[in-house]
């Protein structure tokens, strides 16, 4: 099975994320912000990341960027429980820019294990699929 990196600062979408996804064989590796995440990512092969925009430090389009700017093959899913800032300015939809930056498709939380399962799978095997899935 692949080699998953989970990048979010919400410990408990870490740890419900990693369930779903061990229980399907994936080997799972979690970090809690973007500086960490590449730490961990240019030390380690990973088949596909699922990251988190809005994190402290380092978000997650910029976290996605140097990820591509180091291995721009690897898929990322991009995640996130506000596509759109809270707010009386209007404001971009955060998922949507992410899939037009690079990643190869995005799920608003909270996600049902099967939508998520059926995006890691499309990523893994048919990633000219998976970029129709956003």
């Amino acid at each position: 099975m692949a080699s998953i990196l989970i990048v979010d600062d919400d410990k408990a979408v870490q740890v419900i994320t990693r369930l779903m996804l061990e229980r399907e064989g994936h080997r799972v590796t979690c970090a809690n912000d973007g500086p960490r995440a590449l730490q961990i990512f240019r030390d380690t092969s990973f088949d596909l990341l699922i990251i988190d925009i809005f994190m402290p430090d380092m978000d997650g389009l910029e976290t996605m960027k140097q990820v591509h700017q180091f291995r721009p093959d690897v898929p990322i899913i991009v995640i996130s429980g506000h596509a759109l800032p809270s707010g009386a300015v209007p404001a971009p939809d955060f998922l949507a820019m992410s899939t037009r930056l690079g990643a190869v498709c995005s799920l608003q939380k909270p996600f049902k294990s099967a939508v998520l399962l059926s995006h890691v799978d499309r990523c893994l095997t048919r990633p000219d699929i998976a970029t129709k899935l956003h």
